[in-house]
This record gives C-alpha cells, sequence and structure tokens, in this order.
C-alpha cells in the first residue's frame, strides 16, 4: 500500500461537477482531494472485499442473535420499532447498500470500525467521480469499483413498480446522492418520482403515505436514518404502513454500533473485529467511545493512557455508547486513512478510501482516490 502526492488535474473542479460531485470543496479546503491517491496491491483489494463480505455475514448473525434474544435496549431501539422491524426481518426485505468502514495497514487483516448500514454518503465518489479519476491520468491501472454496474443490477427486481426517492429538503449532498441513485433505478428500467421527507403526506382513508400529487408511496428509497424518522410526527404509523422502505426496517439492527460488542461477545478474538464492550472497564484506559447511533464521526472520544487525547463534537450520545479498542491505523506523514468497502445488494463491489490528520474521520475528512495495477502476464512459454 503507497500513498503517492499527485498533481491536480487542471479542471479538476469542473470535471467533478459534470459527474455530479457538487460537494468538493468547504471552507476549510477540498473535499474531494486528487492532490494525493492510494496505491494498492490486487492482493491488498482482495483482503478489504474478503473481510467486508466476512464481516456482513457475522452482522447478520449477531443481528439475529438481537431478534432471538430481544435485545431492543443494548441497541437503543424504541419500543414502538420494534415489531416493524420484526416483520421486515421475517420478510428479508430488500437492502440495496451499505458501507464498512475498516482500518487497515496493509499486513494484519482490516478491522472493522463501524457499518454504516442505513444512510451511508460518499457514494457519488466513490462509484463515479474517482473512476473518471482513474481513466483521465491512470487508465492503464484497475480500481475496486463495481458499485454503478452493481446498483443498476440490483434495481432490476424492481421491474413494474414505482420507487420514490426521498431526502430532506436544501441539504445538496444528500440531494445529490438521491438524485444519482435514481438514475441508476432509470438505467434498470425502473419508474421512480422524487418527494421530500417534508413532503410525505398521510392518507388516513387509505392509511398510506402520499406524495405531493396524493398518489400513494408504496416502495420509498429514503436518504434518512431510521431513527429520525420514529420521532417525526408520522412516525406512529410506520408500526403499522404497508410502505417497503429502502434501506428496509431491519437494517436498524446493523446501522447500530451497539451491535459492535454483541459482535465480540459471538465471535470473539475473530481476525476481522475489534474488541468492544457496553463499557469501558475491559478495555482499560486506551479504547475509543462512540456513540451508538452518531455519525460522521460525532461525538467520538479517543482515550490512551486513560486521557483523552481526540474527541468530536455533535449532538448524539443520549442513546448510550459503546467502547472499542484501538485501531492500528496507517500513517502516511500524517495522513491516515479509512477504508471504506461499499456493499451492494449484500456483497462488496467497490471501496472509497477518507483520510484525515486527525485520528477519528468526520464530516469533513478527505475523500482520495485509489488504484490498483492489474498483474503483469507471464510471457508465453
Amino acid at each position: 500500500m503507497l500513498r503517492h502526492p499527485c498533481p491536480p488535474r487542471t479542471d479538476w473542479r469542473a470535471k467533478v461537477e459534470a459527474v455530479g460531485l457538487t460537494y468538493h470543496s468547504h471552507a476549510d479546503g477540498p473535499y474531494w482531494d486528487e492532490s494525493a491517491c492510494y496505491e494498492l496491491t490486487a492482493d491488498e483489494v482482495s483482503a478489504l472485499e474478503t473481510a467486508a463480505n466476512t464481516l456482513h455475514g457475522l452482522c447478520i448473525q449477531a443481528a439475529e442473535a438481537v431478534v432471538d434474544n430481544a435485545w431492543w435496549t443494548r441497541l437503543g431501539i424504541p419500543a414502538p420499532a420494534v415489531p416493524a422491524i420484526l416483520r421486515s426481518w421475517d420478510d428479508d426485505d430488500f437492502s440495496l447498500y451499505g458501507r464498512f468502514d475498516l482500518s487497515y495497514d496493509g499486513h494484519t487483516p482490516p478491522k472493522l470500525l463501524e457499518y454504516n448500514a442505513d444512510t451511508p454518503t460518499a457514494l457519488v465518489e466513490a462509484s463515479v467521480a474517482q473512476w473518471f479519476w482513474l481513466q483521465d491520468t491512470r487508465a492503464a491501472a484497475d480500481q475496486f469499483n463495481s458499485i454503478h454496474e452493481r446498483l443498476i443490477e440490483a434495481w432490476r427486481r424492481w421491474a413494474g413498480r414505482t420507487i420514490h426517492f426521498s431526502s430532506i429538503k436544501a441539504h445538496s449532498e444528500d440531494e445529490m446522492t438521491v438524485l444519482y441513485l435514481r438514475d441508476t433505478c432509470e438505467q434498470a428500467g425502473v419508474q421512480n418520482k422524487s418527494v421530500y421527507i417534508e413532503d410525505l403526506g398521510w392518507d388516513l382513508r387509505r392509511k398510506s403515505f402520499v406524495d405531493l400529487d396524493d398518489t400513494p408511496i408504496n416502495h420509498c428509497f429514503k436518504l434518512y436514518p431510521w431513527e429520525w424518522l420514529w420521532h417525526e410526527g408520522f412516525g406512529v404509523h410506520l408500526a403499522t404502513v404497508q410502505t417497503r422502505f429502502i434501506e428496509p426496517t431491519w437494517k436498524m439492527l446493523l446501522s447500530n454500533k451497539g451491535l459492535l460488542p454483541i459482535l465480540w461477545e459471538l465471535f470473539p478474538g475473530h481476525p476481522n473485529l475489534l474488541p468492544a464492550y457496553d463499557r469501558a472497564a475491559p478495555l482499560g484506559n486506551r479504547y475509543v467511545r462512540k456513540p451508538k447511533l452518531s455519525r460522521e464521526g460525532s461525538n467520538v472520544t479517543w482515550v490512551e493512557g486513560g486521557v483523552v487525547v481526540e474527541e468530536t463534537g455533535g449532538d448524539y450520545g443520549d442513546e448510550g455508547h459503546v467502547y472499542q479498542a484501538l485501531a492500528a491505523l496507517p500513517d502516511f506523514d500524517g495522513h491516515h486513512p479509512i477504508f471504506g468497502v461499499w456493499m451492494i445488494d449484500h456483497e462488496a463491489a467497490g471501496l472509497g478510501i477518507r483520510e484525515d490528520t486527525r485520528r477519528i474521520t468526520g464530516n469533513l475528512s478527505r475523500f482520495v482516490p485509489h488504484f490498483f495495477r492489474l498483474p503483469t502476464p507471464f510471457p508465453p512459454a
């Protein structure tokens, strides 16, 4: 694994905007950062792919343990959500995507940091922006990236139905993610419509969510966390409504960091897991404390020698915390990468790398493209 400094394309802003990545910069600098890139080997790509597929299977088993043992309070799941989760789980409702965040140094097995299984973002940059960067800069190389094709294939099973796509208003990153997913849905030949979360209506007579045209919403992709939906005014209807959501209600089990201690209980010593507990004591004075439902690195505390060496702000934590052993993050001249492996329809499909000079990856951490070189074929005998 290597980190290469490289000159950005002269017109890189226009190029990434042209493929849908409008959130590429912020007040502190670039979010999309092609002044560097990561080179992996084919074996390292295989290790990340294998780890993600393995971890997804472990998470499904851990979710089943939650269901079988009714460990709802361990995950801070509200009681009204339980019947909906059970129904969704028993029906094996369709899951489109998720993203594992892994620590990996190229030598020891990749380790799970968390599973963004409900509303993962950084999709446009992983699927599209870095692919076009590769074609412009290293066309002879390859990339761990079949996200686009796999999304289209996953949508094909919805042929003959209409899917509503929903996110909040005035959030450009979420809107572009939803727009991109709608595009892949259209390429699969599936009808779709748009409706903002704020514009969802409830038809009392039909007992159905409706859009602004009063059309019933039977199938809905929502880029909005499930735990937020249950606290909305219409949350009372979620337990009985027939609308099928993507991601489904059962993904509340996988998107919750409360699953990390359960994973370690069920699979202690697994090479792709870090020790994790519901309390700090088993880890001594070196651990990371994470809220069960935080996003984008919010309210995370890094403790070494009993001293807080790094922490982030935010609005999470009332739901409780988990405690995870420190990961051995790679260090490339002060840059720490996190490897985000995308799961599409239950299988690993691509990689996005975020890096920061801090040890806690946050919403402003940079997205850096990657490539790997194809093995050189042996000359004919």
